[in-house]
Parts: C-alpha cells; sequence; structure tokens
C-alpha cells in the first residue's frame, strides 16, 4: 500500500508520481502505465518518476486522478498494458490506414486523457506528415462529434458560420449572429478564446455576459432568443478538439485533416444544418493564394456532405485586418457602435453583411443573390441591435450597454507615421504581436486602434496607430517593438511616397 501525497494541479491527463526507487522495485519506468486502485475506485494512469517530489513509501497523484480515487488515502499499484490505440498511432506513423474503429479508439482515448503527452504528439505529428484521406477525416469527425455531447434543436434550421482565422480584428460574428438570428434562423454560436490572436469571439463576448455554459444552457438560450455567442470550451461538445489544439500549439502544426475534423465536428454536434465557412485568403494569412482556399472550400463541402450538413465558404480578403480595432474593448466598441448605428468601417460592414446574407439564403430565409440586402436592412433598421441586447440579456448581461460604456486601456501612445505618402501594406502578424505585447487577450483593454488603412493618404507625424493598455510597462513594451524598424523589423503598416524611385538616379551635366 501506498500513501496517497494529493497534488493539487490540473494537468489535463491521469497522471501519477512515485520516488525513483518504489518504481525500480515495482519494475516500472517513465512514461509506463499502471494500474492505481484503492477499495470502490481505480484509474489507470500515466506514471512519473521523481527523487525529491515524492517520499518512498508514498504516492503524488494529480487532480484528474484523484476525483477518480474519491480522495482515497491509500493505494495499490501494478503495471498496466498501454491502450490498444498507441498501436494505432503507430500504424499511422508507418504510414497504414486506420479503419473506424482504430480511429474511434484513438479519440475516446484522447477525451478519456489515456494518452500521454508523447503519445498525443506522436498522433498529431503522424496526421500532418500522412495526411488522412476523405473517408478516414469522416470516420474522424464522427467519432470527434459521437465522444461529447450533442444538441439535437425541435426547431428548424439551424444555421452557423465558422472562421479559419489569420487576420486580426475580425469581429464580425457580433454583427453576423444578430442578424441571421433576428431574421428568425436559430444560430447556436460556440466560439474560441484566443490562442495566438489578439482576442477570440468568446474574449469579445465576455466583455458584454458570460460565456461559458452547458449543452442544454446552450440549447435553452438559443431557442429562447434566437442565437448564443457561448465559449466551446465550457461545453463536453467535440471535447477532443480542445485536448488537440493545446498540442498542436505546443508543436506549431495544424494537421490538414484535423483542421477539417475540428471544423466539422464541433458545427455537427450543434446540430448545425447549414454553415457558412469564413476563409480569410491573401499573404500572412492561412491560405496564401486563391488556389489554397479553394481545395479547402471543397475538401470541407465534401465533408459536409458526408455527414449531412451543408457548406458554403467565403473567400474573403485577408490583406489587412477586419474594421479599425484588434483587441477584445476595441473590437466590441466597434461591434457595438456598428450595431447601434447602422454605419462604420467599410471591411466591417462588409464583410459581417456578406457572410450574414449567405446564411439568409442558405437558411431559406432570402433566394440567392438577395440574402445581403436583406442582411444590410436588419441592420440598419436596429432589429440587429434590439438582438444583441436579447441575446446579452438571455446570457445574463446588460441589454442597456452601449458603446460608450466600454472601456479601453488609460494608458495611450500613438504611433505616428515616419513619412507623408499612401499607406501601402499591412503585416497583420506584426499588428497581432503589438496588440499582445500591450496585454491583450488577458487584458481585454489592451489593444491597437488602426487609424489609416490600405490606400489612404497621411502626412509625416500623423498618427498610424494607437496602442492601449491597463499597464504602463506593458504599453511601453508595445511601442518599443513598434520602434524596431531600424533594426530589421517590419513595421506593422507601410507608408509610402507615390514617387517610389527616379531614373536616372544621377543629374546628366
Amino acid at each position: 500500500m501506498f500513501e496517497v501525497n494529493p497534488f493539487d494541479i490540473d494537468i489535463g491527463q491521469y497522471k501519477v508520481m512515485l520516488h525513483q526507487s518504489d518504481a525500480r522495485q515495482l519494475g516500472i519506468n517513465f512514461g509506463d502505465r499502471v494500474r492505481v486502485r484503492t477499495k470502490g475506485a481505480a484509474v489507470t494512469a500515466i506514471l512519473d518518476v521523481t527523487s525529491q517530489m515524492v517520499e518512498q513509501g508514498h504516492i503524488g497523484i494529480f487532480n484528474e486522478a484523484m476525483k477518480e480515487l474519491k480522495g482515497a488515502k491509500t493505494v495499490d499499484i501494478m503495471p498496466a498494458p498501454k491502450p490498444a490505440s498507441v498501436a494505432y498511432i503507430k500504424k499511422l506513423m508507418d504510414n497504414q490506414k486506420l479503419t473506424e474503429d482504430q480511429i474511434r479508439a484513438i479519440v475516446r482515448d484522447i477525451v478519456d486523457n489515456n494518452l500521454s503527452e508523447v503519445e498525443l504528439s506522436a498522433y498529431l505529428t503522424a496526421s500532418y506528415i500522412y495526411n488522412m484521406d476523405a473517408q478516414q477525416t469522416e470516420w474522424l469527425t464522427r467519432a470527434m462529434i459521437e465522444t461529447g455531447d450533442r444538441i439535437y434543436f425541435d426547431t428548424h434550421p439551424v444555421v452557423d458560420k465558422h472562421s479559419i482565422g489569420g487576420v486580426p480584428g475580425n469581429k464580425v460574428t457580433m454583427l453576423v449572429v444578430p442578424i441571421v438570428a433576428a431574421a428568425g434562423l436559430l444560430i447556436p454560436k460556440t466560439s474560441s478564446r484566443a490562442i495566438t490572436g489578439a482576442g477570440g469571439t468568446a474574449d469579445l463576448m465576455e466583455i458584454l455576459a458570460p460565456v461559458e455554459f452547458t449543452a442544454d444552457e446552450i440549447k435553452e438560450l438559443t431557442e429562447t432568443v434566437g442565437g448564443v455567442i457561448a465559449w466551446g470550451g465550457a461545453t463536453n461538445i467535440a471535447p477532443a478538439d480542445d485536448k488537440l489544439i493545446k498540442a498542436e500549439y505546443a508543436l506549431s502544426i495544424d494537421p490538414y485533416s484535423q483542421m477539417l475534423a475540428s471544423i466539422m465536428a464541433k458545427k455537427g454536434a450543434v446540430g448545425a444544418e447549414a454553415v457558412v465557412v469564413d476563409m480569410p485568403t491573401g499573404p500572412g494569412t492561412k491560405l496564401a493564394t486563391a488556389e489554397e482556399a479553394r481545395k479547402l472550400a471543397k475538401d470541407l463541402m465534401d465533408l459536409g456532405e458526408r455527414l449531412g450538413i451543408r457548406v458554403e465558404c467565403a473567400m474573403t480578403f485577408g490583406g489587412s485586418p477586419v474594421g479599425r480595432t484588434v483587441g477584445p474593448a476595441v473590437e466590441i466598441k466597434e461591434a457595438l457602435a456598428m450595431l447601434e448605428t447602422g454605419t462604420g468601417p467599410n471591411s466591417l460592414r462588409e464583410k459581417s453583411l456578406a457572410l450574414a446574407g449567405i446564411l439568409l439564403e442558405m437558411g431559406g430565409m432570402a433566394v440567392r443573390g438577395d440574402g445581403g440586402r436583406m442582411a444590410e436592412e436588419i441592420l440598419t433598421s436596429g432589429r440587429a441591435h434590439k438582438k444583441l441586447m436579447e441575446i446579452i440579456e438571455a446570457q445574463g448581461g446588460d441589454p442597456n450597454v452601449k458603446s460608450s460604456d466600454i472601456q479601453i486601456g488609460e494608458f495611450r501612445q500613438d504611433i505616428l507615421s515616419p513619412a507623408t505618402g499612401y499607406v501601402v501594406a499591412f503585416y497583420n502578424k506584426r499588428i497581432i504581436e503589438i496588440a499582445r505585447l500591450a496585454g491583450a487577450p488577458a487584458d481585454k483593454k489592451a489593444g491597437v486602434i488602426i487609424h489609416k488603412k490600405m490606400g489612404e493618404m497621411v502626412k509625416k507625424g500623423e498618427p498610424l496607430l494607437t496602442i492601449c493598455s491597463s499597464s504602463d510597462w506593458e504599453l511601453e513594451c508595445a511601442t518599443k517593438e513598434c520602434a524596431l524598424m531600424d533594426s530589421g523589423r517590419q513595421m506593422p503598416i507601410v507608408v509610402e511616397g507615390m514617387l517610389l524611385e527616379r531614373y536616372p538616379r544621377y543629374t546628366q551635366i
């Protein structure tokens, strides 16, 4: 028997820790599986070994495993075999095809925390090198749906939108959802928090209302007011997806078939029957060329057809930020102002109306080609604003909130144009870097306000950007980053005069 030392730490898997002498005596090593048992409870966990953190005769047990053992004080330990899915991952590494049952076993073990970080990384790396075919991708998607909660609506049709990301300031969900819901369609939008960006949709919505709900609560909210903007990570909807995303981020990879399954599993789990996918395209985005976007569109539509979900894709301009703000509070302020007045930056307005229009057509509310006009009428009439206020109230927020109420960081710094000319280029990644250095998304008041967009004229000394933050030292870090252009770093916005070079270069006498 081993005396239990509870480790009050969530690590996302079942793990225990033994002193190296005890592990050696039991004939087990770091990374092996062990069966940990107490009266009335047991768990299979991954072993870690230490010479200092746990004394001999004791076992350290992390939160996830501790919950399964119901607070046991003492436990028995014995070696346990690896799950069968480890062998299936090895097959994938050898570029062999997997069966539906084998794919389902891998997904189940991901959800049940039965795979170690090394094994999960091996699965993702193999998927990245050897892409799954269409049939395997369908099986993967279905397994991701089936291993979590699902929502079944009594009212139809149910529509949804997704963006593959890659462009800053993409706050269009805040307009699309209320426009579509105001038209009478159901749109249960589960969104992500930012991972590498300056603000995910859930980060934005959280400024206005709570975003953490169960699948049953999302169904009730959607049926009550027509739409919801919730954080998908708080649900048990396609739970394998969040675990895989974290591992992908650590590896800086995004396996193609896994990306397809990730998109469609979330939509299938919330009962969506029609989905529009926003695909920002251009240099600096995930889809650098139109050819890449068309391939992804075809594969998404094919996968949707296999799953019984109608999918349409919208290739959108990704060369510069959407609207003139990047960061949670500044983006919400901009989106609310557009809902209040019906006007605002063309990039935000036109993109939102186009995507909402496609959904209105797919949902049978407008004939093909007329959805954009209908979406514009809903926006300019104030119906979309009223609907968002209903959604905010239903989610527990203040239905009287105004754009003027949204507070942004009190520490601010203008970044001035080094020359007179026209904005000829944006570097999206640099703008995101600056917003994150200012504190976004953790500091919801931090972000970047963009004063000049592509093609607009600016005079030397006029502001190109304003950086805002709740912290003076984070603002200083972000400002210094903009000043690094002289050391080879790209400015986030490039200004050039119309005369780029003169020929001949030297005056001839």
